[in-house]
């Protein structure tokens, strides 16, 4: 298997195929934290777009020799954005009109799981930008704690304090909320 080391290398040189197997590997990842730290899919779609953009013309430049790993620098770049967008006022979502549950089977499950994700978007929302980056990195983005305290710059001890603040304001804005089982869904 060619590493992200190797296809960061070749995409530098050009090879657009390289590029493309790069992107494919880690979009999802990217697309994923900028949904998380955003909250709107059409501002997340573009910051991941961003970040792949500046992969692209920064590959020629990496050298990997200061032991950075690009998962490492692309969660920066991600968050770097985020931080930016959500400095700027929010782009309106296209369709603001929430389908109605499926009648079907397992129709009533979904909604449940939707309005839990909801509302847990909404008290991720509610977190400070460097607990909200922190819970999204390592709980929701499955990066660990030494990665993601070097995608924010921080120790790992201050990630560790920055999570452990986090799931407690995530849960008491839960509880505040009349959701009694906030352990489940965090």
């Amino acid at each position: 298997m060619t590493t992200d080391q190797d296809l960061l290398i070749a995409s530098g040189a050009g090879d657009r195929r390289a590029f493309a197997l790069l992107m494919e590997r880690h979009a999802p990842l990217a697309l994923g934290l900028a949904m998380r730290m955003l909250g709107n899919a059409d501002d997340a779609e573009e910051v991941a777009q961003e970040a792949f953009l500046r992969v692209w013309r920064k590959a020629p430049q990496w050298d990997g020799e200061g032991g950075a790993r690009f998962t490492t620098w692309l969660y920066r770049v991600v968050l770097n954005l985020c931080t930016d967008r959500r400095r700027r006022k929010p782009m309106l979502p296209m369709d603001g009109i929430e389908e109605p549950p499926d009648p079907g089977p397992g129709g009533l499950e979904r909604v449940a799981r939707n309005q839990a994700g909801r509302l847990v978007g909404l008290a991720l929302a509610d977190l400070p930008d460097r607990q909200r980056a922190a819970i999204a990195l390592c709980h929701l983005g499955g990066a660990s704690n030494a990665e993601a305290a070097r995608a924010l710059g921080v120790s790992v001890s201050a990630l560790e304090s920055l999570l452990v603040r986090g799931r407690r304001s995530m849960r008491d804005y839960l509880s505040r909320r009349g959701f009694a089982a906030a352990g489940d869904l965090l």
